[in-house]
C-alpha cells in the first residue's frame, strides 16, 4: 500500500478547511467562480483566475502567503489555522464560527449584506429602499399591511 505524500495531504487538508469555512460561515457554495470573484473583490494585489481558485478547492495548490493572509481575513480565521490546521489554531476558527452563530438575525443579515460584492450590495440596497417606501405609503394611507395586501 502506498502512502499519500505529505504535501498532497497538506493541500487536501487546506482545501477541506477552505471549503468548510466557505459553506459553514459564509453560506457560499465552494465553486471556483464564486471563490475567485469574492477573493478578487477583497484582494488588493493581482487578481486570481478561476483556475487558481479551482486548484485551491480541489487540493492541487495552496495560495501564496499574501493570498493566504487575505483569504484568512475574509474567512475570519487565523492564517496558521487555514494553512496548517491544528488544535490550538482551529479553536480560534471554531470560536469565530460559534460567535457568528450566536449573533442576532439582524447582525447576521448585516454581515451577509457587507459580504456581498459591490454590485449586489447596491441591488439589495435598492430593494430594501423600495420596500421601505412601500411601507411608508401604506402607513400614510392609514391601511394595515393585511388590509393593503387584500386591496392589491
Amino acid at each position: 500500500m502506498q502512502s499519500i505524500p505529505k504535501i498532497s495531504l497538506e493541500r487536501a487538508n487546506f482545501s477541506a478547511r477552505l471549503k468548510d469555512m466557505l459553506e459553514s460561515v459564509h453560506g457560499l457554495r465552494p465553486s471556483p467562480t464564486i471563490v475567485a470573484r469574492e477573493f478578487n473583490f477583497r484582494f488588493v494585489g493581482k487578481p486570481i483566475t478561476v483556475h487558481a481558485a479551482r486548484k485551491w478547492l480541489v487540493g492541487e495548490a495552496i495560495p501564496t502567503q499574501d493570498k493566504l493572509r487575505s483569504l484568512a481575513e475574509w474567512l475570519g480565521v487565523s492564517v496558521d489555522w487555514l494553512r496548517f490546521g491544528g488544535v490550538a489554531s482551529q479553536t480560534n476558527g471554531v470560536a469565530r464560527v460559534q460567535a457568528t452563530a450566536s449573533t442576532s438575525p439582524q447582525e447576521n443579515l448585516i454581515r451577509m449584506f457587507l459580504a456581498l460584492p459591490h454590485r449586489e450590495r447596491l441591488l439589495a440596497q435598492a430593494f430594501i429602499e423600495m420596500l421601505g417606501n412601500k411601507n411608508r405609503t401604506v402607513q400614510a394611507n392609514g391601511l394595515s399591511e393585511s388590509e393593503h395586501t387584500n386591496h392589491s
